[in-house]
């Protein structure tokens, strides 16, 4: 039975069956509630201001409104929602921008159901999750744009470093106080001051520039 607490999940996808085949299977998953289902991106951004859902399942190859701008609307309309891409795509072309655009996590339309589900999850508590292909060719990538750039991270303490490669690991507030053993106050605090020294806006830029940077290793 659903609660006021479930997770409120809204899908986006081109593909019916696509989309009869995920509400059915999160349909089984204890705290999370599907509640709608778009067929474009025009749709999607539609739906999600009237439903206000916590997480945005977004498919990038549609018709219409891809799920790249779909993405970069959503962020300006509603900012606090999570968009987890699922895709069947990992080239350059549609990964980066939408990663860019707001993407909080990115997943492959061979992932398992339940690593959706926990994708879902992790995304309410604040935690990013990216493939294991998709990080890696971050990594690369954003290792070799770095060349020669100066570093904003020179400008970060040894507990703001620390703090920086948990959070690109995608750990939540409370996973990084307990790891450091620390307030989560004080881990907030870290944060504040590391979007600031990073010149960044929110924590995907950061764990973003620490990829790019060979930080969250």
């Amino acid at each position: 039975m659903e609660t006021d607490t479930s997770i409120k999940v809204l899908l986006v996808d081109d593909h019916e069956m696509v989309r009869i085949g995920l509400a059915a299977v999160l349909g089984t998953e204890d705290g999370i509630e599907v509640v709608g289902e778009a067929g474009s991106g025009e749709e999607g951004i539609r739906l999600a201001q009237e439903y206000k859902p916590d997480v945005v399942l977004m498919d990038l190859v549609m018709d219409g409104m891809d799920g790249i701008e779909a993405t970069r609307q959503l962020m300006k309309l509603y900012p606090e929602c999570k968009v987890i891409v699922l895709t069947s795509y990992l080239d350059d072309a549609k990964m980066y921008p939408v990663i860019e655009a707001g993407a909080f996590s990115y997943l492959l339309k061979t992932s398992r159901a339940s690593e959706v589900a926990d994708a879902i999850r992790a995304a309410a508590r604040g935690q990013s999750v990216l493939v294991s292909q998709v990080a890696s060719k971050m990594m690369n990538r954003f290792r070799s744009d770095a060349m020669g750039e100066t570093a904003a991270h020179k400008e970060l303490t040894d507990r703001e470093m620390e703090v920086l490669k948990l959070l690109a690991q995608g750990k939540s507030n409370q996973d990084i106080a307990d790891v450091l053993i620390i307030g989560i106050k004080t881990v907030k605090f870290h944060v504040t001051n590391i979007l600031a020294k990073l010149d960044v806006e929110d924590r995907t830029q950061a764990a973003i520039y620490a990829y790019k940077n060979g930080l969250a290793e």
